[in-house]
């Protein structure tokens, strides 16, 4: 039998009021811009959110529970949902009592935090567990990083947190002439399952599925189901991994992006030897093929597939240093206010919008990028991090 998995991500940032200037800090607080954060939210879940999910649940049941998916929804969305949208929760609750649908862990905040503090990542993984299961009544066996950043240092930590599964890309400079459609195990662990995502097929629906100038255009539900019926023989699971937006967002729905996911089911399952599964289910009994060496971090996003769209540049490296210097007063601090401001500013979309390598990958960098330029998203951003700095000032300092 061969797996299909499907895995969406679901995320919204704390987006920052950009009306807040050099001559803001120590004046106010109040970084957030709420009415953004509130309408970008609300008008999301009328085109995605809200009809994806009944759409789904129509199909778990249409299927008797042999469609089954799988969400990433970070911490920082749950916030925003519980306090927008609140219908969109209760919606993934009725999701959830399906029994078909795997919650999958990752950091509350959506951060970079493994790159810059083990800590700090430990921590946001604990929290995102704790909403989970308190949302969900979900205990999460698969782990994601933040936007599929993914390395050997990784997937040990990841291991000794507990975890039976781990996501990451299949990545053609990881890879080599080996394929994404099997369970790998990740170098210097000894019970974590590798599952990659199939980049090619995933893309294809999340990307270029809208996309009249491709020469597979358009991406019929037959079409598509052949092109997944292919791997047998040749593999043994199908990891279609994408951002939950794809559906109604990024593709509206006057291009069929509705229809295309109605019907495929159907397609995928006029095949007997092929079944939906979440990715913990997958990985409970799918054997490693082999051994996964990736010492350098990669990621799911643009055409390097690396974590240049969020560090290297001065901008990016500068803010990131900042923010990271901070996590001792922060902490030694104990205000729970100045600790969640913190964290709202380590989300992995502020550093983002400051990317500068535009260039083929520029539409995706315009997702929902609420600046002109990555200089503005670059003073927007410091200027609120150092007023948290100032505000520090007033607390006891960290021990040594």
């Amino acid at each position: 039998m061969i797996s299909v998995c499907f895995y969406f991500q679901v995320h919204q940032p704390m987006r920052l009021d950009q009306k807040y200037t050099f001559f803001d800090i120590g004046r106010r607080h109040d970084y957030r811009d709420d009415k953004a954060n509130r309408d970008i939210l609300r008008k999301v879940a009328e085109k995605c959110y809200l009809p994806a999910n009944r759409m789904m649940l129509d199909l778990i049941e249409r299927h008797k529970g042999r469609f089954r998916i799988s969400y990433a929804i970070t911490g920082v969305a749950m916030e925003q949902f519980q306090e927008f949208c609140p219908e969109v929760l209760d919606s993934f609750r009725e999701l959830a009592d399906t029994g078909c649908v795997e919650f999958i862990g990752e950091t509350h905040y959506h951060s970079l935090a493994f790159l810059f503090s083990k800590e700090e990542f430990r921590r946001q993984v604990k929290m995102h567990s704790r909403i989970l299961e308190e949302f969900f009544g979900a205990k999460p066996v698969t782990f994601r990083n933040t936007e599929l950043i993914y390395s050997n240092d990784l997937a040990l930590e990841v291991e000794k947190m507990g975890y039976k599964a781990i996501l990451a890309e299949g990545a053609d400079q990881v890879l080599g002439w080996r394929s994404p459609n099997f369970v790998y195990q990740p170098a210097g662990c000894s019970k974590l399952k590798a599952l990659l995502k199939n980049y090619r097929l995933s893309d294809d629906v999340a990307f270029r599925f809208s996309d009249r100038g491709w020469s597979e255009w358009p991406v019929t539900t037959e079409k598509f189901a052949r092109w997944v019926h292919a791997v047998a023989g040749s593999g043994e699971m199908v990891n279609l991994f994408m951002d939950y937006e794809t559906i109604g967002e990024h593709q509206w729905a006057d291009t069929g992006i509705f229809e295309f996911f109605r019907a495929l089911p159907d397609a995928i399952l006029s095949r007997d030897d092929f079944v939906f599964e979440t990715p913990g289910e997958a990985a409970a009994h799918l054997d490693p093929m082999a051994q996964l060496d990736v010492p350098y971090f990669t990621s799911w996003a643009d055409l390097e597939r690396d974590v240049t769209a969020w560090q290297g540049n001065p901008m990016q490296d500068q803010a990131a240093e900042l923010a990271y210097g901070l996590e001792d007063k922060v902490m030694a601090s104990g205000d729970e206010e100045i600790v969640a401001t913190w964290r709202e500013l380590l989300t992995s979309d502020h550093f983002y919008y400051m990317c500068t390598k535009w260039f083929s990958d520029g539409d995706v960098h315009k997702y929902f990028n609420p600046y002109e330029t990555p200089h503005q998203a670059f003073i927007t951003y410091m200027n609120a991090l150092n007023d948290l700095a100032l505000r520090l000032e007033g607390f006891p300092r960290a021990r040594d």
